[in-house]
């Protein structure tokens, strides 16, 4: 049988691909967005190559966006990956039930409360560089207009970011506050709220083999 932890981690491994994919096309979008190029639309290749100094402001910027937003999601993989390691989901406890079970855990309480405070801080400078990337990128596209795809490439790459942001910070803001861990790659809200069972087995060993330790004499 398969463990719990390796399918979450394959779970996980799969949305971040798509994530990946959706941050490129949002935040390169002086690249990707249909331009224009006098009596044609703009090949990526020419937007990359366009000298103009705005739009190489623009790609710099946007080049920069896209560098948070990995760093971010690095954040949000090692918090998650920790997650999937020490504790669990348990449906027939309450969301909020990890307070009171690692609260008996000081190093894990510690370690979570400073990834969920990392993946807030992360999560709000990410937010702030990418207001700016689109307050740019608005200016650009108004002067490099070409047509309707333009707009609509616009509103669709920001939107799919603009929910992820919306999401991950609901689900940062919930964690900090509440002093629980929310899963960052799922599609409904969920809280882990209990320890893992692999980790708990783990400790009981490590237990037993101390109490097999004879007492030394003194």
């Amino acid at each position: 049988m398969i463990d719990v932890d390796i399918i979450q981690r394959f779970k996980v491994g799969c949305i971040f691909v798509l994530q990946i994919y959706k941050v490129t096309t949002g935040t390169l979008m002086s690249l990707f967005i249909p331009q224009s190029c006098g009596d044609h639309v703009c090949t990526i290749k020419e937007n990359y190559n366009n000298n103009e100094v705005y739009h190489k402001t623009v790609l710099y910027w946007n080049m920069f966006s896209m560098m948070t937003f990995y760093i971010y999601y690095m954040v949000e993989l090692i918090r998650e990956e920790w997650a999937i390691k020490y504790l669990d989901i348990d449906n027939n406890k309450s969301d909020n039930g990890l307070k009171n079970i690692i609260i008996h855990e000081p190093k894990l309480d510690k370690k979570m409360d400073r990834l969920n405070k990392y993946y807030y801080y992360t999560l709000i400078f990410n937010i702030m560089i990418y207001f700016i990337n689109i307050m740019l990128t608005i200016k650009l596209l108004k002067d490099k207009y070409y047509s309707n795809s333009t707009l609509s490439c616009f509103l669709s790459f920001t939107l799919l970011v603009i929910n992820k942001l919306y999401n991950s910070l609901i689900v940062a803001r919930e964690s900090v506050k509440n002093d629980k861990m929310m899963r960052s790659y799922m599609s409904e809200f969920v809280s882990f709220n209990v320890l893992d069972a692999d980790y708990l087995e783990k400790k009981e060993k490590e237990k037993e083999k101390i109490d097999l330790i004879p007492p030394t004499n003194p």
